[in-house]
């Protein structure tokens, strides 16, 4: 069942992560969910533990959405920053 949300979540997140950095005409729907699950992965380890909220694993709030985007939105922006030049 957690893989099953982590697909899920990681879904959602990715796409609006790529709405909000601009990159959803370039990326599919596998790269949506891999971005957001990656993200959602990097914002557990980082941001999660400095602002004292909880991961996806522990149950979903919105408090754990938002962490989850917020790590989506940076990695897509340090992907943009290396391709690009600039993070958009």
């Amino acid at each position: 069942m957690g893989i099953l949300i982590w697909l899920i979540v990681g879904g959602i997140c990715g796409w609006l992560a790529s709405i909000i950095m601009r990159t959803d005409a370039q990326q599919g729907i596998f790269l949506n969910v891999v971005v957001g699950i990656v993200g959602a992965l990097l914002a557990g380890f980082i941001i999660s533990p400095l602002i004292g909220v909880g991961t996806i694993n522990e149950g979903i709030s919105i408090a754990t959405f938002l962490v989850s985007l917020a790590g989506a939105v940076v990695l897509l922006a340090i992907v943009n920053l290396f391709r690009r030049g600039s993070v958009r």
